[in-house]
């Protein structure tokens, strides 16, 4: 039943990509992994917007802006990495990240900003700096006023690629292949993308 219900996913998430009617029939069986991913495949309402992508990293943040219009590919519009080098001091590093996500919102409308979630950190010292480069980010779009949504990142797997597991190569040939991107993306883009169009693909209005 599990194989049964993976193969449905693929072939519903195929035909949400080409932009084609779910087949009849298509559907899986009721059980808490199917209804899981019909919440992922079919949000009750498509996503229209730009959306600020963060993969927030204190030496290293992604930022991509992205595009959602009904009925055409999203669009990647502007990306960034911000680099710090390890002698810049914690604070004017922080100080930076939110400088550059203030001027990603400053200069376009934008609708949401979605961030990846830490789940699990080696040492307390790493979650503390892990937390205030997400906090400095943060902070930029609450003083906005935009409305911040977090994803773990077994979720923006699953909805970008299909399969939880999926390597960052795999994630990154993934999202340049949604976004129609010639370029490959630096990897902290490539994650803050996957963010963003997970966003777009499970959010619920």
């Amino acid at each position: 039943m599990e194989r049964m219900a993976r193969m449905t996913v693929r072939q519903m998430w195929a035909a949400k990509l080409a932009g084609k009617p779910l087949p009849a029939g298509s559907a899986p069986p009721r059980t808490m992994a199917s209804e899981q991913a019909a919440l992922v495949l079919r949000p009750r309402t498509a996503f229209v917007g730009l959306v600020l992508g963060i993969d927030p990293s204190l030496r290293g943040t992604g930022l991509v802006l992205v595009d959602f219009a009904a009925g055409r590919q999203p669009v990647l519009l502007r990306c960034q990495t911000v680099r710090m080098a390890a002698k810049v001091p914690m604070a004017v590093a922080l100080g930076e990240i939110h400088r550059a996500v203030a001027a990603f919102l400053d200069g376009a409308e934008v609708r949401h900003v979605a961030l990846e979630q830490t789940i699990f950190v080696q040492n307390f010292q790493t979650a503390q700096i892990l937390g205030a480069a997400r906090g400095a980010a943060i902070s930029a779009a609450a003083l906005r006023g935009r409305p911040v949504f977090e994803y773990a990142p077994l979720r923006v797997k699953q909805a970008v690629v299909g399969a939880g597991r999926a390597s960052k190569e795999q994630m990154a040939r993934t999202v340049m292949a949604l976004l129609g991107h010639g370029r490959t993306l630096a990897p902290d883009e490539a994650d803050a993308a996957g963010v963003a169009l997970c966003h777009a693909f499970t959010w619920r209005g």
